[in-house]
C-alpha cells in the first residue's frame, strides 16, 4: 500500500504560501483551507488512518475512493447568527474547507473499507488483499 499523501511531497506552493503566513498555524492557509492531522497505522491484515476532526459533525463529512485514491474532505462552518453587534478581538479556531487525499495502492480490498467517526477522529479501516503471486511472462524476441 502507498499510503502517501498526494499534496505533502515536496508542494512548493505550500513552502511559499508557509512562509508569508506567519501568523497563521501549520496545516492552515489564508484561503480558509486547512489540513488535518493524520495517523497511519499497518496491521496483520489491514491499515488503519485515523483523522483529527474537531468541531465536524458527521454530516458535514465525505470519504470518497476514485482510482485508488482515498479522499476526505469536510468543512466548518463558522455560526455569526444574531452576531451582528459583536467583534472578533481574537480567531484562534479554524474555520472553511479541508481535504486530504491518499493513494492506496494496489494490495488493498476497497469494496470492504469501513469508517467509523465518535469524538472529533474519522477512523477508516482499509483491510488488505490477499498477496498475489509475481507473475512471469517470457517475452518473444523476432
Amino acid at each position: 500500500m502507498k499510503l502517501i499523501p498526494r499534496d505533502t511531497m515536496l508542494d512548493f506552493d505550500e513552502i511559499v504560501e508557509q512562509f508569508f503566513n506567519t501568523g497563521q498555524s501549520r496545516g492552515e492557509s489564508r484561503s480558509g483551507f486547512f489540513t488535518p492531522r493524520v495517523d497511519i497505522h499497518e496491521r496483520k491484515d489491514c491499515y488503519e488512518v485515523s483523522a483529527e476532526m474537531p468541531g465536524i459533525r458527521k454530516e458535514d463529512l465525505d470519504v470518497t475512493l476514485e482510482n485508488g485514491v482515498l479522499t476526505i474532505e469536510a468543512e466548518m462552518h463558522q455560526h455569526t447568527e444574531g452576531e451582528e453587534d459583536r467583534k472578533v478581538l481574537r480567531q484562534e479556531r479554524r474555520y472553511g474547507k479541508f481535504t486530504r487525499s491518499f493513494n492506496l495502492g494496489e494490495d488493498i480490498r476497497e469494496e470492504d473499507i469501513d469508517a467509523t467517526f465518535k469524538d472529533g477522529v474519522l477512523t477508516l479501516t482499509v483491510p488488505k488483499s490477499e498477496p498475489k503471486e509475481p507473475v512471469t511472462h517470457r517475452i518473444q524476441i523476432h
